[in-house]
This record gives structure tokens, sequence and C-alpha cells, in this order.
């Protein structure tokens, strides 16, 4: 997506733009499609780069209803990948038979 099309969108525009990458993200975490996944994760920070730049306007309703929807579509699919991670690392573990291989290392206590 082009940095002129975000511009052009303006914020409620940029918003509806996030919620339709959020759910092309959401179906391509079902089909564990990665190159939709990349695709939606570049197309994500783009977005946010864009919402975060300048100072912003006033926020009316129909951009906070669209904010809301945004942040929850956005929590849903963080637990949908959390769901997918800990399935394929206790697979992992299962075909290995080595459990606790495919986890992240505890930091060490000083």
């Amino acid at each position: 997506m082009s940095a002129a099309v975000l511009e052009d969108a303006g914020l409620a525009g940029n918003l509806r733009q996030m919620l339709a990458v959020l759910e092309a993200e959401r179906q391509a975490l079902a089909a564990m499609d990665v190159d939709a996944l990349v695709l939606s994760t570049q197309t994500k920070q783009e977005l946010c780069s864009e919402l975060t730049d300048g100072e912003g306007p006033a926020i009316d309703a129909e951009c906070r209803s669209l904010l809301e929807a945004a942040r929850h579509q956005n929590e849903v699919n963080r637990k949908v990948r959390n769901l997918l991670a800990a399935n394929v690392a206790a697979q992992l573990d299962a075909l290995t038979r080595s459990p606790g291989t495919y986890t992240a290392p505890q930091a060490r206590r000083a």
C-alpha cells in the first residue's frame, strides 16, 4: 500500500483499512499462510506509522468506534497467534520427545 493512498484516506479511512488488514491477518492465521501474514504485518506497520504521524485530528464517535473495533480485532488475532504458537511448540516437543526444546529460555536471576 503506498503512502499516498494512506495520506488521502484520513483517520476514519485509515482505521477502516486497518480493520480490513486485521481481518486479512485473521484469515491468514486460520490458513497458516505465511506470505499473507508477512504482507498483513507490513501493511499494519505502514498504517500504524501513518496513524501516529503528526498531531492527529480530533477523534469523533465514528473514529472511536473504529478504534475500539481495531483494538478488539488485534487482541483476538494476538490470542490466536499465541494459541497457534503453543500448539506448534507442543507438536514439536512431541515429535522430538524433548519437552521444552522449543520454548524460550528463562532469564537467570542474580
